[in-house]
C-alpha cells in the first residue's frame, strides 16, 4: 500500500515508518522537523526505495494538497503533533496551531483527494487519527479509560488533542471521510526525545545528574512499548471499523517513582561503576494540572482485532535502556541542544 505518515520523524511516527517499510509498504513521511522531529530516527529506512521524505508543515494546505495528489495514498496515518505537556503550559499557541489547525488542514486536504476517487478507491481509503489517553483527564484509584469515557482534558496539550479528535470524528459524520481514531497510553522505547520521563531519567543517570520527579512520584501511567504501538496502528488502519475509536494500552501501570527506580536498577546492572543510580532521585514541585492516573482498557482492540502487547514493562524497559547505551550517536546531538532543564513552569500571561 501507499501510506502517508505525518510526524514520521518523531518518536512514535518513526517507529511506525520503520514497521511499515519492514512489512513491505511504500511510505511518504511528512514532518516539519520542529524540535522533536529528527531525520536521524529514520536512518534505517532513508535509503530504502519504498520510502520518501517531505519536509513540510501539515498546516500548509497547498503543500498537503500537492503531496497527497502526487503520492495518491491508500492511507493517511496522522501522528504529527506537538506532544509535551510541559511545553504546552508555556507555549500553548504552538499546540493549537499544529494539533488543531494542522489537523483541520490535513482533514480537508484528505477529503478533497478522497472525494475525487472512484467508488472502490473511496471504500478502501482510510484516515487514521492518532491521539492520546490524556484527552480523558484523570482517573482515581480504580477504573480504566474506555472508548466511551467522556473527555475531560487538563492541559493545553490534552485540550488541543481533544479538539483534534472531535474534528476527525466530525469529518466522518458530516462528510463521510473514512476516519478511525486511536488513543494510546504513554509510549516508551528507542528514539524517544529526551524531555520525556524515561529518556530524561536514563540520560540524566548516565551523566550523574539529579533525577527530578514531580510531587512525590506517585502519579500512575500505563506504559506501552513503542513497537507494540506501531503494530497496533497498522492493524487498526487495516482492519478497524470506520468512525470508531480504538484505545491502545500496554496494561503496564506503574507509579512514576517505580519507573525511575526500575531504570536505576537496570543501569546498576549494566553500568555498575556508577551504582546506585537511585541516589540521584530528587522530588520537585508538581506540574500544574498534573493528572493522577491514566490506564487504558484495550479490550476492543484485543478482542475485535486480536492485538496483544508483546512487551511487558520489565522487558521493554531493559531493551530501552540498552538502546540508549548503544546509540549515543542519536541522542548526543539532542542532549547538546536540550540539556534536560525543567520545562512548564507557569509564568504570567503576555
Amino acid at each position: 500500500m501507499r501510506i502517508i505518515v505525518t510526524g514520521g520523524a518523531g518518536f512514535i511516527g518513526s517507529a511506525l515508518v520503520r514497521h511499515l517499510i519492514g512489512t513491505g509498504h511504500q511510505v511518504l513521511t511528512i514532518d516539519a522537523l520542529t524540535y522533536a522531529g529528527n531525520r536521524a530516527s529514520l536512518r534505517d529506512v532513508e535509503a530504502n526505495p519504498r520510502h520518501q521524505f517531505l519536509h513540510a508543515d501539515i498546516s500548509d494546505r497547498a503543500a498537503m494538497d500537492a503531496a497527497i495528489a502526487q503520492f495518491r495514498p491508500h492511507r493517511v496515518m496522522h501522528l504529527a503533533a506537538e506532544s509535551h505537556v510541559d511545553r504546552s503550559i508555556t507555549r500553548a499557541a504552538d499546540f493549537i496551531q499544529t494539533n488543531v489547525v494542522g489537523t483541520f488542514t490535513l482533514l480537508e486536504a484528505a477529503r478533497a483527494f478522497w472525494s475525487m476517487l472512484g467508488a472502490a478507491e473511496q471504500a478502501a481509503f482510510r484516515f487514521l487519527h492518532v491521539s492520546t489517553d490524556e484527552v480523558y483527564g484523570s482517573l482515581g484509584e480504580t477504573g480504566l479509560f474506555a472508548e466511551d469515557t467522556p473527555y475531560d482534558p487538563s492541559s493545553p496539550y490534552s485540550a488541543s488533542k481533544a479538539a483534534s479528535d472531535h474534528l476527525a470524528k466530525a469529518w466522518f459524520r458530516t462528510y463521510g471521510l473514512p476516519v478511525i481514531v486511536s488513543n494510546c497510553s504513554n509510549n516508551y522505547g528507542p528514539y524517544h526525545f529526551p524531555e520525556k520521563l524515561i529518556p530524561l531519567t536514563i540520560l540524566g543517570a548516565l551523566s550523574g545528574r539529579e533525577l527530578p520527579l514531580y510531587g512525590k512520584g506517585e502519579n500512575i501511567r500505563d506504559w506501552l512499548y513503542v513497537d507494540d504501538h506501531a503494530r497496533a496502528l497498522d492493524l487498526i488502519a487495516q482492519a478497524g471499523r470506520i468512525g470508531e475509536t480504538y484505545n491502545v494500552g500496554g496494561r503496564n501501570e506503574r507509579r512514576n517513582i517505580d519507573v525511575v527506580r526500575r531504570i536505576c536498577a537496570v543501569l546498576d546492572e549494566l553500568v555498575p561503576a556508577n551504582a546506585p543510580h537511585d541516589r540521584l532521585i530528587r522530588f520537585v514541585s508538581d506540574r500544574p494540572g498534573h493528572d493522577a492516573r491514566y490506564a487504558i482498557d484495550a479490550t476492543r482492540l484485543e478482542t475485535e482485532l486480536g492485538w496483544r502487547a508483546a512487551e511487558n514493562f520489565d522487558t521493554g524497559i531493559e531493551k530501552t535502556v540498552r538502546w540508549y547505551l548503544d546509540n549515543e550517536w542519536w541522542w548526543r546531538p539532542l542532549r547538546d541542544s536540550y540539556d534536560g532543564r525543567r520545562l512548564g513552569l507557569v509564568a504570567a500571561a503576555d
